[in-house]
Formats: C-alpha cells, structure tokens, sequence
C-alpha cells in the first residue's frame, strides 16, 4: 500500500529550497552559507537518498516531492554533466597547487611540463623548494619569475611581472605573456585558506578580504585578455568570491566535462583551483593526474 512519505516530502522540499535560496543563507554565524554552497553540487546525494527513501516506503506522496529537488538540482548542474570540450586553442595554460609540504617537487615539476603547457602556474611554493621548481623547469619555459609563494613559467616572453597585493606577504602576482597572437595578462593567486572548526565553523574572513582586494586588482587592470589562475580556496558557487568571478568566467563551466573537483586529491570533493578568463574563449579544461600534492592541477586550453 502506497504511503504518504510526508516526512520525506518535506525533507524534499527543504533540499530544494536550499538549492534555490543557497544566496540567502546567513553568512554571519559559522560562513554558513560559504560552507553550503562549496559542496552545493552534493547535495545530489542527498536527492538520491530521499528517492531511495521514497520507493523504499512506497510513498508516492515522497516519489512526487523529490521530483522538485532532482529537477533544481539538474537545472542548476545537468550542464556540468555534459562533455563541452573540443579541439584546438592557441594556449594551454596548467595552474598548480604544488603543496608546501610535497616531498618531490622535482617530479612536480616535471609532470607539469610534460603536459605540453606553454603556461605553468604554482601555488604555496615554499623557499626551500622553489629552487627545485625553478631547475627542473628551466629546460622547458626559458622565462619565469617566482613571487612569494606563487610563481609563472612561460615559454614566451614575459614582462610588466609584479606582486598583487591581497595579503600581508605575497601570494599573487601578474604578468603580460608575449603570445604569438598578441599579449595576454595572466594572474595568479592563492587566497587564505578557511577553516572549519568547533568553535568558530566555517571560517574565511581572510579568505573573503582577499578576494576583494584580488578583484580590485583584475578590475583596475586595462589589459583586453585576461587569464587568473590559482588556488582560491573556493568555489565558483561561493558567493563570497563572487567580487573576483563575477567578472571572468570559468574554463571548467564553459568548456569542460564533469565537476572537474581538484581537492583534496586523494578524493576531491570541490573545485577549488581555478582557470578563470576574461577576452579569451576556452576550448577545453581539464584536471591533470594526481603529483605528490594534495591538490590536482588544472588545465585550459584557449583560444586568443
């Protein structure tokens, strides 16, 4: 006998607002709302749980009320599903965040360059090991120029190279790379890192602080192509980055095949190392095998 499941259709219903109301989420107590909307796409599992429950108790009163959050869910990420990469791009650019911790930077090092990148980006370079990046990548990008912890490696010209201010050490940079066709500005950058605890919940104060300053620092910036790459400790659902990604778009979304999650590398959970671009139409991105970080790196391909 059909039952009327009211617990889970009202559980349906709240999955669903959730979804379409993830902006309104107070982000005063916890960053609750930065904390919803960095995992959002998951929430596709709790959908699948609520249907499993449904035909479980024979519910049609629940079959029919999952039906909405399945169809917000897919309507706000059925996209990502799809395959939209395709051939071509005149310049690949792969971004990194090479972990300060990695015991093999060498290797790192190496596996990037092995991708055929004319562009390679690292994040959380510490002093010790910059020098490795630095040998084991000279061979392949005869230009490059290390910033605090960020660095750019370019196979063309680079120049106009300075830190961007978003913290109080360095942890972003720009730089004009001399394309073949014509130069493109690319910035890199490592936001704050959030945290959860306990106490305090979600925490990205810093984090969002930063983000501000960075989206200042693309806005200000005259250059007609622009390319930002790096680890901004969030994703482009988060609202609180939405300074910085509201004027760029994502290589992922516009031209990639899946999720495209980078972190935490043994099972990533979240997008949140970035190809973000401005004046430029990408033709592909992707995420590279794992390296002895904790992080994936990511791939673009553009065309200029």
């Amino acid at each position: 006998m059909w039952r009327r499941g009211l617990i889970i259709a009202v559980l349906a219903i709240l999955t669903a607002a959730v979804m379409l109301m993830h902006a309104s989420i107070p982000n005063q107590v916890g960053n609750l709302r930065s904390l919803t909307e960095t995992f959002l796409p998951w929430v596709g599992v709790v959908v699948l749980v609520l249907l499993a429950l449904a035909v479980a108790r024979r519910s049609a009163t629940a079959v029919v009320a999952v039906a909405l959050p399945a169809v917000v869910w897919f309507s706000l990420f059925g996209g990502t599903l799809t395959d939209k990469q395709s051939d071509g791009g005149d310049l690949t650019v792969v971004s990194h965040n090479v972990n300060d911790a990695n015991p093999d930077p060498a290797s790192t090092a190496r596996a990037l360059a092995a991708s055929g990148a004319e562009v390679v980006a690292l994040e959380e370079l510490s002093p010790s090991a910059a020098d490795a990046y630095v040998n084991a990548l000279s061979g392949t990008y005869r230009y490059h120029s290390v910033q605090g912890t960020v660095g750019l490696w370019s196979k063309y010209r680079m120049s106009d190279t300075q830190p961007v201010g978003i913290m109080a050490w360095t942890r972003a940079m720009r730089s004009t790379i001399a394309t073949p066709k014509g130069p493109v500005t690319v910035f890199v950058a490592h936001l704050p890192s959030v945290r959860i605890n306990p106490r305090g919940g979600f925490t990205a104060d810093n984090r969002d602080a930063s983000a501000r300053l960075l989206a200042d620092a693309v806005r200000a910036d005259p250059s007609r192509r622009t390319i930002l790459v790096g680890d901004l400790n969030g994703t482009t659902n988060d609202s609180a980055l939405s300074p910085v990604t509201s004027q760029l778009r994502s290589a992922q979304d516009v031209a990639g095949d899946g999720f495209g999650f980078t972190w935490p590398a043994s099972f990533p959970m979240a997008r949140i190392d970035h190809i973000l671009v401005r004046g430029v139409q990408p033709v592909s991105s992707w995420t590279l095998p794992a390296t002895a970080s904790d992080h994936l790196p990511v791939a673009a391909s553009v065309k200029l």
